[in-house]
């Protein structure tokens, strides 16, 4: 199983954020895929930086107008703020009634829909590259491969058909996923961060060619809020293709393993030749943005469920913070996946 990397990745280096109504340091750190990547080199993975496959396979799946609007959306807010200022929205159309402005503070709030995605110099080169990764992985199955991961980072579930979300520009999975339909006529997705995959929900809601199926804790009370409830299960061609999985808070390693059966279960039905998997190790027990608890065994048997559907699989990073195990969930699952389909 090759991973692929792009050091550019390395180069969106936000510092801070809002959240609770406070200023906090930023929890999407660079070093979280330097951890990753050494862990995967010291237990022997391959690891290929991705071709540029252009700007194509994100537009099909993003709003082309969002996509372009970020390339050279810092420079023209830092040659327009104050000194020291942060490329980050402070005002919000609500509804999207209206047009885009062509001011580019009223263009953050049009096109980001919190605080969590500030830009800096290097967001567009990582998110661009990040979703990269994604489509090579989505190739390297789409070639006969049994398993591929993208070390994608900035990580994409959050990330809407037309606006960023929670840390993601542009929301890989998805990418992968469509992308994975010049092939196979039915693909699943499964997102095992602890937040709900928001923004693969948004895109896929009216698809009947790609399931979707998320486990979090119930949106009502934890983030990102607002999707990911029970009874939203798809429209029009999609009607029944997607699945929100509801966790307790604090929901041990055999509920999170249970949900995940039922997730499977419904991949099967679904009838899936592929599988593309949003991977998010702040399921950790000790992860900064934990809600439930899972521990690096956890994840190594997450890994052999997965593998059991004997799909071809592209493997895509979502979370997964600084916390004391990132690098031991992320063996742990990743060694057992490699092992399960070899």
């Amino acid at each position: 199983m090759r991973v692929f990397f792009d050091a550019r990745q390395l180069g969106h280096a936000p510092t801070t954020y809002f959240r609770r109504g406070a200023a906090m340091p930023h929890q999407e750190q660079p070093r979280r895929a330097e951890i990753l990547r050494d862990m995967l080199i010291g237990e022997g993975f391959e690891i290929v930086a991705p071709r540029d496959h252009g700007i194509a396979p994100i537009k099909a799946v993003h709003n082309p107008d969002y996509v372009d609007f970020l390339p050279d959306a810092h420079a023209r807010f830092v040659a327009d703020a104050e000194p020291g200022a942060l490329a980050i929205p402070t005002m919000h159309p609500g509804r999207r009634r209206g047009k885009e402005p062509k001011d580019i503070h009223g263009q953050l709030g049009w096109w980001m829909t919190d605080t969590s995605t500030p830009l800096t110099e290097g967001s567009w080169d990582a998110a661009y590259w990040s979703a990269q990764c994604a489509v090579e992985a989505a190739e390297e199955i789409m070639a006969d491969r049994r398993a591929a991961y993208a070390l994608c980072r900035p990580p994409g579930h959050h990330a809407m058909r037309d606006c960023s979300n929670g840390f993601c520009f542009f929301n890989n999975a998805c990418i992968a996923a469509h992308h994975l339909r010049q092939k196979f006529g039915k693909v699943a997705l499964i997102d095992v961060d602890v937040h709900t995959g928001n923004g693969s929900l948004d895109i896929l809601y009216d698809r009947g060619d790609i399931f979707f199926c998320s486990l979090h804790p119930d949106p009502a009370t934890y983030p990102t809020f607002y999707l990911g409830h029970a009874d939203e299960t798809g429209a029009g061609e999609g009607a029944g293709k997607s699945l929100n999985l509801l966790l307790e808070q604090g929901a041990d390693e055999a509920a999170v393993l249970a949900a995940l059966d039922k997730g499977i279960a419904a991949i099967r039905e679904f009838g899936a030749e592929a599988l593309v998997v949003s991977l998010g190790f702040d399921m950790a027990a000790d992860d900064p943005l934990a809600a439930v608890a899972v521990y690096p065994n956890g994840f190594a048997e997450m890994a052999r469920r997965l593998a059991a559907l004997d799909l071809p699989t592209a493997l895509i990073q979502e979370g997964g913070y600084l916390g004391p195990s990132l690098a031991d969930n992320g063996r742990a699952f990743l060694t057992s996946f490699r092992e399960a389909t070899a």
